[in-house]
């Protein structure tokens, strides 16, 4: 994916370049809001003719246009690139004039860096313009999960989930072998508000558990205190911790 980030205050946007980088990310910075339009428009240019998409980190408090400025004139527009805004402001009113602007969604500094790449991985699932769809089918082993039914079988039996064991699965499925936090879990399956500190999340894991490797070699793997990954054969090039 890649990342635009709007953003005038240098120390924020060179720690956002260098974590999102780090995660794998392609990232430009504008310094100034009428970079970021002209970037912006570009972006949203290469991703119509078929490029990959990107999604914008905009901040509000820019020094020659405000960032919901860029917001209303990319919408205005027709630029459906994803935004995030981030700022200091974090007031009602301020989210609710950014989102009423045309952003996607909202987070305040100071910020939580996980938090920041689950609402990005939480956009980049849902959101705004993004090409559409992904495999219809998804497949680990003998696990799968068809996102047009959301019927699931392991080893051609069908297992029956909830609605949020079934969007917890997905979000696993989606990308076999990654490591998702705790943190990121929450806010792709329950959203922003759910207090970071439950235990919710391993909750449901062991009810996957319990469904879907109950009697068959385990596709769900804990890495202790990091996170949750699916995977079929999680020895190879991992490490005994996994």
């Amino acid at each position: 994916m890649n990342i635009l980030i709007v953003e005038d205050d240098h120390r924020i946007a060179d720690f956002l370049q260098r974590g999102l980088r780090a995660e794998g990310m392609r990232v430009q910075v504008a310094r100034n809001g009428r970079d970021g339009l002209d970037l912006a428009r570009a972006a949203w240019k290469e991703q119509s003719a078929g490029g990959e998409t990107t999604l914008v980190i905009l901040d509000i408090m820019l020094g020659d246009i405000t960032g919901l400025e860029v917001c209303q004139t990319l919408r205005a527009a027709q630029v459906e690139l994803p935004i995030l805004v981030l700022t200091a402001l974090s007031t009602v009113e301020d989210r609710v004039a950014g989102l009423r602007l045309g952003a996607d969604d909202y987070l305040c500094k100071p910020f939580d860096f996980e938090e920041l790449l689950a609402r990005i991985e939480a956009l980049r699932r849902r959101g705004r313009g993004l090409k559409a769809a992904a495999t219809t089918v998804l497949r680990v082993a003998d696990l799968e999960l068809d996102r047009t039914t959301m019927k699931v079988t392991r080893a051609g039996k069908v297992v029956a989930l909830t609605v949020r064991e079934l969007a917890l699965l997905e979000l696993l499925m989606s990308a076999p072998g990654r490591l998702f936090s705790r943190e990121r879990i929450l806010a792709n399956v329950w959203g922003v508000n759910e207090d970071p500190l439950t235990n919710i999340v391993d909750v449901y894991i062991g009810r996957l558990r319990n469904k879907i490797d109950s009697g068959a070699v385990p596709l769900i793997h804990t890495q202790r205190g990091l996170g949750y990954r699916l995977e079929a054969d999680p020895a190879a090039g991992r490490t005994p911790a996994d």
